[in-house]
């Protein structure tokens, strides 16, 4: 609870200094002292409360009703904030001829006419009235502000549909071929149907399980791992929707590990429920594998993240990975890509992560690259091969931008 109410209030931070720079650029830089002004100056506070009561509302109160307008807000917002700030230079570039322009015409019509010498040899007197400055120049500001605001709105609303459309969509299957240095030829092919990130909640319920289930049992895995984040909500709100994972089928298992949700959701209860459901809970411990006559290890941790005791307790590596016969291949279940640098130290030949959504909204991606060494796909941390799916679900806002939702499957190959 303290967690969930500290990001809340650091959300809250954030959003209150992008909700002032969008208003800013699109309330004030675009209107003048008057009706239109205030109007905008209070829908901009509204939605700048939308976003933190959507959080605290959704997560602590239950109420799911404000899911949908606050999340979708949420990403408009964030466009709305890359395509302005993108836009900064141009309009700073453009600001600054036209305001050069200004000054110019000003240094012109203040410039005095040359004197018309009458046939008495005397001047004519200037001109009475004072020659006007030009006017034109706050116009054109006005409309350059404008412009920008309304290409940078159609483009968030654009991009935000497309995500929408993107996050609700069907998972898209991807398959990876990993050799594995120590996998026995006779294991050869053995195939591994992963997913992650499923996010049950306020915008996503039984329907959306009911599809992973069923894409994976059409690939007839010998295992089924679901690397965390299966939930945002308790058992009581999500129990139901969870329900079709114990129509799982594969070979040898279906294994689940907890990501950083289950520990928001009540880790506990969603442990005993996940193993009623017939899959087996990997809580810092590693189960024997035996298929097509070899033997591989399938470890799994609880998320790096987590800090308690019992089935709460944080992840234990050697607990999971140690004392095994080093002869054998490991594959680690670990809900986090972070955890491979610790992996690494054991020998673990490849790791299964999500976490990350492969970015979800891009470029977000490229923030997530800071705290995490591979963001989706596969790469290689220390010796370790780790996998990161992008997960089948979403958090927070309904919408996926160059990180589609994601099924993967996972064939070991022997050298």
């Amino acid at each position: 609870m303290l967690a969930i109410l500290g990001f809340v209030g650091t959300l809250a931070l954030i959003t209150g200094l992008i909700h002032f720079y969008l208003w800013k650029r699109l309330v004030k830089d675009t209107t003048g002292p008057g009706r239109w002004r205030r109007v905008g100056t209070v829908v901009a506070l509204l939605l700048a409360v939308l976003v933190p009561a959507t959080m605290a509302g959704t997560q602590i109160a239950g109420a799911f009703w404000l899911a949908w307008p606050g999340y979708l807000w949420l990403a408009v917002m964030f466009y709305l904030l890359i395509v302005l700030v993108v836009l900064e230079v141009p309009m700073a570039v453009t600001r600054l001829v036209l305001r050069r322009r200004s000054t110019a015409a000003e240094a012109t019509t203040a410039a005095p006419e040359p004197a018309l010498v009458g046939a008495a040899g005397s001047a004519d007197p200037p001109a009475a009235e004072a020659v006007d400055r030009p006017d034109h120049d706050e116009s054109r500001r006005l409309l350059l502000a404008r412009g920008a605001a309304i290409f940078a709105g159609l483009t968030a609303a654009g991009i935000t549909g497309y995500g929408v459309r993107s996050a609700l969509g069907p998972p898209q299957l991807d398959r990876v071929r990993i050799p594995l240095a120590k996998l026995p030829r006779s294991m050869d092919g053995l195939r591994i149907a992963t997913v992650s990130d499923i996010h049950l909640g306020p915008l996503r319920g039984r329907v959306h399980t009911e599809r992973i289930v069923e894409m994976i049992n059409r690939l007839d895995a010998d295992l089924v791992a679901v690397v965390g984040d299966l939930v945002d909500g308790s058992v009581a709100e999500l129990g139901e929707a969870a329900e079709p994972l114990r129509d799982l089928r594969s070979r040898y298992g279906s294994f689940f590990v907890t990501g950083n949700h289950e520990y928001y959701s009540g880790v506990e209860e969603w442990v005993a429920e996940v193993d009623r459901l017939g899959l087996r809970v990997l809580q810092n411990e590693r189960q024997e594998i035996q298929a097509r006559g070899g033997v591989l290890d399938l470890a799994g941790i609880n998320d790096v993240t987590a800090d308690g005791t019992g089935v709460a307790g944080p992840a234990d590596f050697t607990a999971a990975l140690g004392g095994r016969d080093l002869n054998r291949p490991v594959v680690l279940l670990a809900h986090q890509p972070i955890a491979v640098h610790e992996a690494a130290k054991f020998g673990v030949d490849l790791q299964l992560s999500g976490h990350t959504h492969g970015g979800q909204l891009a470029p977000f991606n490229l923030a997530v690259k800071l705290q995490q060494p591979v963001v989706s796909g596969l790469g290689e941390i220390d010796g370790t091969k780790v996998y990161v799916t992008n997960g089948a679900g979403f958090w927070g806002p309904p919408v996926r931008v160059g990180a589609p939702p994601q099924v993967t499957l996972v064939e070991l190959r022997a050298p």
